[in-house]
């Protein structure tokens, strides 16, 4: 038997069989599909049934999911974790501006615990928002000090990350050479199974002499996979993915993040390895590295995941994420065929694919499908409870997936479970310290803007505005004249 009352925070102890009752269950196992009015037991950290009316071991928590939607943990492939520490302060920037702020200026100045700070409060968000998995693309990781505080910072989480190890400011061909990389790999990632992994983080700049072919050796003697952004406007291009399969290097396990201006050849090359990409749509539709790539990659057959890319511009959730997405693929859509004088009489795109793109497709993309991504009896227990009574939006649900793109968000995120533990339940973390991640990214304010000075501070978060050129009105009414009930010219 259950619980016969609601459970409260103490009720979740590790290791105690949780059940949720009567939810929707978007389960994205297509052996399951979808179960209305169905329930999820969970058992030993792992998901151990799906159906209907199921029976319960004895002193299991029940959790009432009616009039909700329980889904798979979300994940992230491509997240700027450290730069969390100064979120929104590039609200107005272009990919110039970020690019002259953290790469030719002021990237240099931050320290491991500014490392620290922007991942702490960063992962908290993530479980916050209902992203269980979240690749940590850590390219402010100037030294391996600064690499161990961002893993300090990720285990401080009970959440599954990735750390996509990167140096913005090194050439990685040199930095991933060292004996100090090859210790930190040895220290802090080797034996930490599925809960924190690595990856490499470096961009290909199409430089014919293909200085990069060093780091990839380096991935693959370190066997790990390599997470680099590809297909954006003035930065990588078609020369980078030429060089990358020439010499070898597109494996199923690279990950192509933005993905957003190359050619069908690099697309149809990126499609052969059996790659995954990994689209940011707030980011491309508004930093400018190109329109957001999915209504391309459909095409192709590249498989897709989702991303979030970095707070200092956008959205920390993939709510935001996904609706972005499936707007401007069906935004794309609707434009190629008014450029052919025709009309979209049915989407391409529909709501389930990009629900899928955020959970399996991150999952696919990671290696790690076979233990999270579906609600699938023996996964891993990484899951979401989208539940909110007192939101008008969160009824009816008529169409679930739909639901989730168009009409949930963060704050409608009830219960958040990783690996068998709960760490969100009733829309209150579990076991985080929010108010000491806020204290250490003050800290972090305060440290940079001191650094920078006012006015440098003030003039990077308010770029330049160009001057607009204005289209002349030919309509230039001044006056009303009453009696011929007209205007004057």
């Amino acid at each position: 038997m259950s619980l016969n009352r609601a459970p409260v925070a103490d009720d979740f102890t590790p290791g105690r069989p949780v059940v949720f009752r009567n939810a929707t269950v978007l389960s994205l196992d297509p052996s399951i599909g979808v179960v209305t009015g169905g329930d999820v037991l969970v058992a030993d950290g792992r998901i151990a049934a799906v159906g209907k009316q199921l029976t319960a071991p004895d002193g299991a928590v029940e959790i009432d999911a009616t009039e909700g939607i329980l889904m798979p943990g979300m994940i992230d492939t491509h997240r700027h974790m450290w730069q969390t520490a100064l979120r929104g302060f590039g609200a107005d920037w272009t990919l110039t501006n970020y690019f002259h702020f953290y790469y030719l200026n002021w990237g240099k100045i931050f320290r491991p615990e500014d490392i620290y700070a922007g991942n702490l409060l960063s992962a908290v968000e993530a479980l916050d928002s209902g992203v269980t998995t979240t690749v940590d693309w850590s390219h402010g990781l100037q030294t391996t000090q600064h690499a161990d505080a961002a893993v300090d910072a990720l285990e401080a989480v009970p959440g599954r990350f990735v750390l996509g190890y990167g140096n913005l400011l090194g050439a990685p061909w040199v930095w991933t050479r060292t004996p100090e990389f090859a210790d930190f790999i040895k220290r802090r990632i080797d034996g930490r199974g599925d809960m924190m992994r690595m990856q490499l983080a470096f961009d290909v700049t199409g430089d014919p002499t293909f200085p990069e072919k060093g780091a990839f050796e380096a991935a693959r003697d370190f066997n790990l996979s390599v997470t680099t952004h590809a297909g954006v406007w003035g930065a990588t291009n078609d020369e980078g993915i030429r060089l990358m399969s020439e010499h070898g290097f597109m494996t199923p396990s690279t990950i192509y993040v933005h993905a957003a201006t190359l050619s069908d050849d690099s697309y149809q090359r990126i499609a052969a390895s059996g790659a995954y990409a990994s689209v940011s749509t707030e980011s491309e539709q508004s930093a400018g590295q190109g329109y957001p790539s999915t209504w391309q990659l459909r095409r192709h057959s590249i498989p897709v995941s989702l991303s979030m890319d970095t707070s200092v511009w956008w959205s920390g959730d993939l709510f935001s994420a996904m609706r972005a997405t499936l707007s401007a693929d069906r935004a794309r859509e609707h434009l190629e065929a008014h450029k052919r004088n025709d009309t979209v009489a049915n989407n391409h795109l529909r709501a389930e694919q990009v629900v899928n793109w955020a959970t399996m497709g991150g999952a696919k993309a990671l290696g790690i499908d076979s233990i999270v991504g579906s609600l699938t009896p023996g996964k891993k227990a990484d899951l979401v409870l989208i539940k909110n009574d007192a939101s008008p939006a969160m009824f009816p649900i008529l169409n679930p997936y739909g639901h989730v793109v168009f009409q949930a968000g963060r704050g409608d995120v009830h219960t958040v479970m990783v690996d068998g533990n709960v760490v969100k339940y009733d829309h209150r973390l579990r076991g985080i310290d929010l108010a000491s991640a806020k204290r250490a990214v003050a800290q972090t304010v305060e440290y940079t803007y001191a650094q920078m000075g006012e006015q440098a501070w003030l003039e990077a978060m308010n770029p330049e505005k160009p001057s607009e050129e204005l289209i002349e009105n030919p309509y230039t009414y001044t006056d009303w004249d009453g009696g011929r009930a007209a205007w004057k010219k």
